[in-house]
């Protein structure tokens, strides 16, 4: 069994939750690390979640730390291969690690999805991949879904909102996105407020066979 697109899942912090997207062949599961995220995973409980499942890779997710923070909370762990970071500032810094890079960026209104545009190419030549989500529910309008597919274009994408169960393999089909990202824990994404939701999805996304 396999999905259809990458799937990038966030906020992971139990046990249930994490085999049941590894069951689903989901491609990255990622945690929190910083202390004061309500998500936060230790390195005991990281150890204890991981070693129950395998295929996957493991992406450390930070809003506002250091870098150099961000490197020494991560040598208390083992087995991650991407960091997720929100701080543009902080990308060069990082870009000479063992690690790849994920920029999450939140947008606040479409017209940000312009400037993002531009700095795609950067991304791209740098290796750097786009999870794009957003602050409320934004509707992914033509305009919208235009200018994600522009951005698609230059740099590797992943898209974490504006879709459901109904629409996401339209977006797939029209859109050369990466593939996709949600969050796990009690608040999959805004407007998705439990757990079968982000199922239906991964459940519509399954290829058959």
């Amino acid at each position: 069994m396999a999905l259809k697109t990458f799937v990038k899942i966030s906020n992971v912090n139990n046990l249930s939750d994490a085999r049941y997207c590894s069951g689903m062949y989901v491609n990255l599961m990622g945690f929190s690390l910083e202390k004061d995220n309500e998500y936060y995973v230790n390195p005991t409980a990281f150890k204890e979640i991981t070693d129950w499942l395998s295929g996957l890779e493991y992406v450390a997710e930070f809003s506002n730390s250091h870098p150099a923070q961000i490197l020494e909370t991560l040598a208390q762990y083992e087995g991650f291969s991407f960091i997720q970071i929100e701080e543009r500032l902080h990308l060069p810094m990082l870009k000479n690690t063992s690690y790849a890079l994920i920029y999450k960026y939140t947008l606040t209104n479409e017209d940000e999805l312009d400037e993002l545009l531009d700095y795609a190419i950067t991304l791209k030549e740098n290796n750097v991949m786009l999870n794009l989500e957003a602050e409320s529910a934004m509707e992914i309008t033509p305009v919208v879904q235009e200018k994600i597919k522009n951005i698609a274009a230059k740099c590797e994408l992943l898209l974490g909102f504006g879709f459901d169960d109904k629409n996401i393999e339209q977006l797939l089909e029209s859109t050369p996105l990466k593939g996709i990202s949600m969050k796990a824990g009690h608040e999959i994404r805004p407007g998705i407020k439990d757990f079968d939701e982000l199922a239906d999805i991964l459940e519509t996304l399954e290829l058959e066979g």
